[in-house]
Order: structure tokens, then sequence, then C-alpha cells
């Protein structure tokens, strides 16, 4: 099997891209990513694009015809995909499987999301009702905000069963906030928050479903942004003139999907994801013990620990407590969420699971600021997901010098 290599990572800072229209983003993605390694779009053989909200806060489908009007990929083979917000993830996974049957050498992911008006407001019903249509329809009924709900009731099952505590869970996001403030693409890099402020009702922190424990700062953000991530095989490499000793590999991934109802399976034990993970592991000829540094999905603090679990580095139950012991900070035993996650980094559906391999490439290459540089990482993983907790994309990097 031929090896893959991220060539190029681009993305915008999350938060708000304002006026910015659809066919503006993708075009800014694509020729931003292309930049990076001074080449024009022409050079790329095919492409995927992955968005959530497209159709009921854009307004617009057929998201690979508007990759089509960049310059250079007309009449190039180029399709859009949907996995709620593992859409990122799976796009490069698209382009990844494209190139290894053979249809190119070189290929370009792309992951955005534009949930704010021209103004940088959001619509908070709206957005609510939107991301409810990747529940399942039985789990709706009396939910105003759909996914907080589920989540909540995730995170209350996670705190009874292993008997951990909000201040446990709160300690992941004011971890992840704390990163945020030293990364100039986080979406709240200038907001910081203390324990306190994270643990305690008031002001902007309040329980969001009553008579549950999530909280505002247990949440991850409403944002806008873009980010893009070429592919290539060592052919391609030749063909751009990158050296394969300024790319990073993408050694391993996996893919897998549980039921989408969330009643009546083990929801802290999701088989699909702990399937993903480790079929990206056996790929990338490692195993968890190699992994120093990861990005995971905390669409809500308690998908923090439960990610810790997911990638093999604490056992079942021992995901909390890994945060608390200062094991996933950036001196840690495995950095995770170094970017600040999407708690503060942003949460612009369709681009996170790219911007967690582009994140996570960069932890490769020495490229994030020097407060959040893991030193001498080994090896990258990254565990995006969509639904609840029920479409799983996990990847694999490995340095390439």
């Amino acid at each position: 099997m031929k090896r893959l290599y991220v060539a190029a990572y681009h993305q915008s800072k999350f938060g708000k891209l304002m006026d910015t229209d659809v066919p503006t983003v993708v075009r800014q993605a694509v020729e931003g990513a292309c930049g990076e390694i001074g080449v024009e779009p022409r050079a790329m053989d095919l492409g995927a694009i992955g968005a959530v909200c497209n159709f009921s806060l854009n307004r617009q489908g057929l998201l690979s015809g508007l990759m089509a009007m960049v310059p250079g990929l007309e009449a190039k083979p180029l399709h859009a995909v949907e996995n709620a917000c593992a859409s990122g993830g799976q796009a490069i996974l698209s382009v990844a499987e494209k190139l290894l049957l053979g249809e190119g050498e070189v290929g370009i992911a792309v992951g955005y999301e534009k949930m704010r008006n021209d103004q940088g407001k959001m619509d908070g019903k709206l957005i609510g009702e939107v991301l409810g249509y990747f529940s399942h329809p039985d789990e709706r009924e009396g939910k105003v905000f759909v996914f907080p709900h589920l989540f909540a009731e995730v995170m209350d099952c996670y705190m009874k069963t292993h008997r951990v505590t909000e201040e446990d869970l709160a300690r992941i996001a004011v971890m992840e906030y704390a990163n945020a403030n030293k990364n100039p693409y986080a979406q709240m890099q200038k907001v910081q928050v203390s324990l306190e402020q994270a643990t305690t009702i008031e002001g902007i922190n309040r329980y969001i479903v009553e008579g549950l424990p999530l909280k505002t700062y247990d949440c991850s953000q409403i944002s806008d942004g873009y980010a893009a991530l070429i592919l290539a095989t060592e052919e391609g490499l030749s063909k751009l003139g990158v050296k394969k000793s300024e790319t990073v590999e993408l050694a391993g991934w996996g893919q897998a999907t549980d039921p989408l109802k969330k009643e009546g399976r083990d929801i802290l034990r999701p088989a699909g994801a702990h399937r993903a993970m480790e079929t990206a592991y056996e790929r990338a000829g490692v195993s968890a013990a190699d992994v120093g540094v990861a990005e995971i999905h905390d669409c809500f603090s308690v998908m923090g620990a439960l990610g810790t679990e997911v990638l093999g580095k604490a056992s079942y139950g021992q995901g909390a407590r890994y945060w608390a012991e200062g094991k996933a900070a950036v001196d840690g035993e495995c950095a995770i969420n170094t970017s600040g996650g999407l708690i503060a980094k942003g949460h612009p559906i369709g681009a996170t699971g790219v911007a967690m391999v582009g994140w996570s490439a960069w932890q490769l290459q020495g490229k994030v600021p020097a407060e959040l540089q893991v030193k001498e990482p080994r090896v990258a993983a990254t565990f995006n997901i969509g639904g609840p907790i029920c479409a799983s994309v996990c990847t694999v990097l490995k340095p390439t010098s």
C-alpha cells in the first residue's frame, strides 16, 4: 500500500467569518492550503469537502461544485461528504482512499462551517434545531437543544458510574482555555477561565438542562471557520516539489459507526469509537503507549474524559483523572488538545476533523506556538466524532524525519 503524507495545512482563525460568503470560504480554504507550499490549485488531482449546516443555515448545496469554481479544480473528481461533526475527518479519509485507489497522487480535503450571520451573530434556537437533525427522532422529543441535552445525560451517566464530580470535568475545560490563550487561531484566545469560574453558577456560567450537570463552560463554541489539508503520495510530493522531510505521514486511520440512537447501547464504552481507534493504531503499527500528542473531540467536557479512554491513554472510567493528574498537559505524558480543543479553540463543525489532523501535524513539525509545543513528540493521534458518539473517525500521524 502506498504511503500518504500531509503536504500542507491551512486554516482560518475560528470564531466569526463575518460577511465572507460560502463560495469565498471554499476558495480561501483551497488557495490557502495550496499557498502554504507555493502551488496552484491545478496541482490537486482530486478533493473532498465536508460541512454540516450548509443547507439549513447557508442555503447551499452541491459544495463540490463550489470547489470546482476555484480556478484549476474544474472537471476534477471532487465530492462532498456529510458525517455530522465527523465530516472533516471523513473528508480526509475520502481523499486518502481515492489516492490509494490510484485515482491521483495529490488530493485536498476541506472542511468549513458558517454558523453566524454577516454581523457575527448567531440564532441559537435555529442552530439547536438544525444540529438536532443529527440525532435519532425518538430522542428529540422534549429537548429544546438536543445535543447539549443528550451529552448532559452522558455527563450525568459518566459522573454517577465513575464517581466523578463536576469539578473534575471542569478542570478539562479550564486547561483547554489556558491552551487556547496561546493559540492565535483559537476563538477563545482572549478569554481566561479559572476553576472557580467554571464551577460557580453565576454570570454566563449556568446549567444548560434543568436537573443535569452540564454548564456553559463544559460546552464547545458556536463557530465559523475553515480548514484545508493536502495529502500526497511520494510521487505526489515530487510533483508538488515538497521534500518528504518537510511532511508528516498519515500512517493510520479508522472509521466506524455506532447506532444513532443513544438509548440501548453502552454509551460510556462506544464500540465503534474504540474499533476505529484500534484500526488506526493497527494500520500505523503503533500502540496507545507510543502516542505523545493528541487532539480529541471534546464537544462537551465529558468527551475530554471519554476521548482519553478511547485513545487508550486512560483505562475505563479514568479519563477525568488523567486530566486532573496533569497527564494531558503540554508537558504531560500525552499532551491532549493543546490547540484548546472544541471547547476553546472552537467548533466550526465541518472544519473540526480537518483541524485536528492539521494541528497534530504542526505539533510533529514543531510549528505550534512555543508555549504549546510538545518536546520531541513521537506519534500523534486524533479522535473525531459525529452525533451522540455515533460516527467515529480516528487517525495516527508519524514524523518523517
